[in-house]
């Protein structure tokens, strides 16, 4: 019984080699291949225990309160006439534009600490540097999200 999905295909076990066309397997001594000093594994290597861990995701029951959190913002949001009593339509508009911007920076930190990245970003702990194009182009979509919300929290006025 396995612990979970590998990165890697399946081998076949050591002594159940298949038979190669027209040939039988490989010979195996009775008590299972030999170990010769190429074939030796190397002891002094730290051992992976990446393969016994299942992989890690994002659960539902994770994925819930930022949800129900971003909804809830949005509508604030979208709507801030309904969620108010009297004249803080843009302070309601605000506060949901708050709560929206703290649910998407929830999900970005969970999906990150999961091992997930954006496009064009490697992966923690990688080395690599970010693309220039796509840092370059999550700013300026981030840039223009906040001048139209600021737009749309001023026309309320």
């Amino acid at each position: 019984m396995e612990a979970g999905p590998r990165d890697r295909p399946q081998q076949p076990r050591r002594g159940h080699l298949p038979a190669v066309a027209g040939g039988e397997p490989e010979a195996l001594t009775p008590d299972g291949p030999e170990d010769d000093a190429a074939t030796a594994p190397d002891v002094t290597a730290p051992a992976s225990f990446r393969e016994l861990r299942p992989q890690r995701r994002l659960r539902a029951w994770q994925l819930a309160p930022i949800v129900v959190l971003a909804a809830i913002g949005s509508l604030m949001f979208a709507f801030p006439l309904a969620f108010e009593f009297g004249d803080g339509g843009p302070v309601v508009a605000m506060l949901g534009l708050l709560l929206s911007c703290c649910a998407a920076g929830w999900g970005v930190m969970a999906a990150r600490r999961v091992g997930y990245t954006w496009p064009g970003l490697p992966p923690r702990g990688s080395g690599r540097r970010p693309d220039w194009r796509y840092v370059a182009l999550y700013t300026a979509l981030v840039a223009l999200v906040v001048v139209l919300a600021v737009w749309r929290v001023a026309r309320l006025r």
